[in-house]
C-alpha cells in the first residue's frame, strides 16, 4: 500500500509540474445524503460578479506599539485597544468588534502564484491536504484585504480553526464528507462561498483566462447584518507577546520546511526588518539538495511575503479513507503536542497547546508558562505527528513532513 500510495503521489507531482491547471470544482456533494441544516451561503449563484484584478489595499489598521511593555500582553487581560492574535495595538479598536475571518489560499498549480492577500492576515496556517499538497487558511481580524485568493476548497483540518477562533469562514467547496461535516455543524450559518447570497463577499477575476475566486474580506460585516448572523467577538484570549526575546534558543537564520517533493519552503530571517521572508518551491525536487526557491510575495501590493513569528507544530494525522490511491486526512488540534517556535533568528522548542474546541492555538514553555511570540503575525506550518527536525551542516534547520498514517 505505501508503495502505491507513493507511486500515485509522483505520478500526481508529475503532472502538476507539466501541465498548467485550470481552477476546476473540487466539491463533490450527493444530493441523497440528506444533511441537518443548510448554510444560508450555499444557495446556486445567479449574479456572481466579475471584477478586473486590483492592488488597492484597505489603509493599515495596526501598528507596533512605540513603548511596549516589559511585561507583554496576555495570555488574558488585553487591553481593548490590543489585538489578542497580534499583541499589536490598534488603531481603530472597533476594528475588532467582529468575528475573525477565515479564507482557505491554494498553494498549487504553481502558475497562480503569486497569491493575493496573505501579508494582511494575523495568522496564516500551512497543512498537508493530499499527495504531496497544501493549502493555506488566512485568518484576518484586526485587518481586512480588498482581494484574497485564490479561493479553494475546505478540507477537515479547517473545523479546527473555525471552532477555535470562533471565525466566518470562507472556501470554495468541499469533498462530500467534509462539506457534511461542516453544514451538520453549529457553526453552519458562518459558511460562505460562492452565491447569490455572497455577491460583495466573493467574485471572479480574470475570467477569459484563469477564472480566480477571490474574497473580500472587508465585506464580511455587512454580509453578516444582511443575512442575520451572529457577528459578535469570541473570546480570543490565550496567546501571549513580548517584544525581547527570551532566552534559550539556537542561532537559525534560515529553516527550511519540506511538505513533499513538491511542495517546500524555506524562512530566511532579515535583521534589517526583524523579519522572517518566504521562499517557495520553484520546481519538484525529489531530494533536499534539488530544490530552488522563489521569494513570494503578495500579489496585492508585490511587496514580499514577511512573518514576525513562523511556528511548526507536530499533529497527529489520520487517513480515514480505506482506499489506497485517496488520502483523506482528519486532523484533530486538540490537546498538546512538540512545537518550535522562530523569532528574532532564534528556534526554540516548545509545546503547542489547545484545551478545547472553543480554544486558540497557544505554546508553552518546558514549566508550563506562556511562550511569548513577538507582537505581529504568524505563520504556523502544521507538520505531522512524525515529522523529524534536523540541523544541516551550514547551521540551518530542517523540518521534513513524515506521514504518520
Amino acid at each position: 500500500m505505501k508503495i502505491l500510495r507513493k507511486f500515485m503521489i509522483f505520478a500526481v507531482l508529475f503532472m502538476i509540474s507539466c501541465t498548467a491547471v485550470a481552477p476546476s470544482p473540487t466539491l463533490v456533494v450527493s444530493t441523497s445524503t440528506p444533511v441537518p441544516a443548510t448554510p444560508t451561503a450555499l444557495q446556486p449563484s445567479t449574479s456572481t460578479p466579475t471584477l478586473e484584478p486590483t492592488a488597492t489595499q484597505l489603509p493599515p489598521t495596526l501598528t507596533p506599539t512605540p513603548s511596549y511593555p516589559l511585561e507583554g500582553y496576555g495570555p488574558t487581560g488585553f487591553p481593548s485597544n490590543i489585538n489578542p492574535l497580534t499583541g499589536l495595538e490598534m488603531k481603530d479598536p472597533s476594528v475588532m468588534n467582529r468575528r475573525p475571518v477565515i479564507v482557505k489560499v491554494e498553494n498549487l498549480p504553481r502558475s497562480d502564484r503569486p497569491q493575493w492577500g496573505l501579508n494582511s492576515a494575523d495568522i496564516v496556517y500551512e497543512y498537508y491536504t493530499e499527495l504531496g499538497t497544501t493549502r493555506f487558511a488566512a485568518l484576518y481580524f484586526g485587518d481586512d484585504s480588498k482581494q484574497v485568493g485564490p479561493i479553494r476548497s475546505a478540507r477537515l483540518f479547517d473545523i479546527n480553526l473555525v471552532r477555535g477562533y470562533g471565525a466566518m469562514f470562507i472556501f470554495g467547496s468541499a469533498y462530500e464528507g467534509t462539506y457534511n461535516r461542516l453544514v451538520s455543524s453549529e457553526f453552519y450559518q458562518r459558511l460562505m462561498i460562492e452565491s447569490s447570497n455572497t455577491v460583495g463577499v466573493i467574485s471572479r477575476i480574470e475570467p477569459n483566462s484563469r477564472n480566480y475566486e477571490v474574497a473580500d474580506t472587508s465585506q464580511v460585516n455587512a454580509y453578516t447584518q444582511r443575512m442575520g448572523i451572529d457577528n459578535t467577538r469570541p473570546n480570543l484570549e490565550g496567546m501571549f507577546f513580548q517584544m525581547q526575546k527570551p532566552d534559550g534558543g539556537k542561532e537559525s537564520e534560515s529553516t527550511y520546511v519540506r511538505f513533499s517533493s513538491a511542495i517546500y519552503n524555506r524562512w530566511d530571517y532579515d535583521s534589517a526588518s526583524q523579519k522572517y521572508a518566504r521562499f517557495s518551491d520553484e520546481d519538484n525536487a525529489y531530494s533536499p539538495d534539488q530544490e530552488k526557491y522563489l521569494q513570494l510575495v503578495d500579489r496585492n501590493t508585490n511587496s514580499p511575503i514577511q512573518a514576525d513569528n513562523v511556528v511548526v507544530i507536530y499533529v497527529r494525522h489520520t487517513d480515514i479513507d480505506t482506499r489506497p490511491s485517496v488520502e483523506v486526512l482528519d486532523v484533530s488540534l486538540l490537546g498538546t503536542g512538540k512545537a518550535f517556535v522562530l523569532r528574532d533568528g532564534m528556534l526554540y522548542e516548545v509545546t503547542w497547546s489547545r484545551q478545547t474546541e472553543s480554544s486558540v492555538l497557544t505554546f508553552l514553555n518546558a514549566d508550563g508558562t506562556p511562550f511569548p511570540l513577538k507582537p505581529g503575525n504568524t505563520w504556523v506550518e502544521v507538520l505531522a505527528y512524525n515529522s523529524i527536525m534536523e540541523q544541516q551542516k551550514d547551521g540551518a534547520f530542517r523540518f521534513t513532513f513524515m506521514p504518520d498514517w
